[in-house]
């Protein structure tokens, strides 16, 4: 890694650190503001994609050897209102990446045969494999969120009635604390990124998805009627957030009204996360050197 390289990592760092959440931290969502740009003014968005290309340049080296060394598991989350960016976000930070070594898992409505199962079970058979990144586009988290704001929907889990008192929500976020302890217990590193976009900037981007017939297919109806529970929306994301961040599974609660800025934001945190894995390609044992030695030369002792 060369001396170019360490000094965008330590930016990067820096860059991430002030939008981390981790366990016992002070916070409200209220606090976060979503059009936090921090010393980028919107004169500096070339210099944003500059910084961007180069983090995803970055990235595509810190996957490569996430692939070859084969030992650790990363898992992105992201999680937000609609129209806040994960799609854009994930397709920009993401498109240097090897498309062998990543995996992307949408989570809609789930199906009959998943509201048989437990909450956790459709993500959990999602998981990325050791030396890939696994990226869930809404997670098991809907269930502290839009079945929190939305009750009705517990009601189709059928779960036993004695099960579904008010203590419901603190014993999920504790059974979401274990389940992912339990996952960097085996090697899964897990960044939760909350894109908080404020009301206003989603208003703008639905009217555009309405105004621009290539982005009809973007809109449903459904969507203005979400913005009716927006104050329960952001109880639930405050109460989650607080509940189940920790130090070894962080949220970061990126602003999203600057798309451009989220992008860098989420890129850096994956970048500070990767550098921490100390991750290199497998050594060569002494052995297997002969191996390849003697390999090179037949192939260069064959005729032409």
């Amino acid at each position: 890694m060369d001396k170019s390289q360490k000094e965008l990592i330590k930016r990067a760092k820096e860059f991430a650190k002030p939008f981390r959440i981790e366990d016992g931290e002070s916070f409200r969502l209220k606090d976060v503001d979503p059009g936090n740009t921090l010393d980028f003014g919107q004169e500096d968005k070339p210099r944003a994609k500059e910084a961007l290309a180069l983090g995803v340049e970055l990235l595509a080296g810190f996957q490569d050897l996430l692939y070859a060394q084969d030992r650790w598991a990363l898992l992105l989350i992201f999680q937000a209102m609609d129209a806040a960016g994960k799609d854009g976000t994930i397709k920009h930070v993401m498109s240097g990446v090897n498309p062998q070594g990543c995996q992307v898992t949408s989570f809609k409505g789930p199906s009959a045969v998943a509201l048989d199962h437990d909450f956790l079970w459709r993500c959990n058979i999602a998981l990325p494999e050791r030396g890939r990144i696994g990226i869930f586009n809404r997670s098991y988290y809907e269930e502290t969120l839009v079945v929190r704001v939305h009750p009705e929907f517990l009601h189709k889990q059928t779960l036993p009635e004695q099960l579904m008192g008010k203590g419901i929500w603190k014993d999920r976020f504790r059974d979401i604390r274990h389940y992912e302890q339990y996952l960097t217990n085996n090697g899964v590193v897990i960044r939760k990124f909350f894109l908080h976009v404020s009301r206003k900037e989603q208003k703008k981007r639905f009217l555009e998805r309405l105004e621009n017939p290539e982005k009809n297919w973007k809109f449903s109806a459904n969507d203005i009627k979400e913005r009716a529970f927006w104050g329960d929306y952001m109880k639930a994301y405050e109460d989650t957030i607080q509940n189940t961040a920790t130090k070894a599974c962080p949220w970061y609660v990126v602003p999203a009204d600057n798309k451009w800025f989220t992008r860098i934001v989420v890129a850096a945190a994956i970048i500070e996360t990767l550098d921490s894995l100390d991750l290199s390609y497998p050594v060569v044992s002494d052995e297997t050197r002969v191996r390849l030695e003697q390999a090179k030369q037949d192939l260069l002792n064959e005729p032409d």
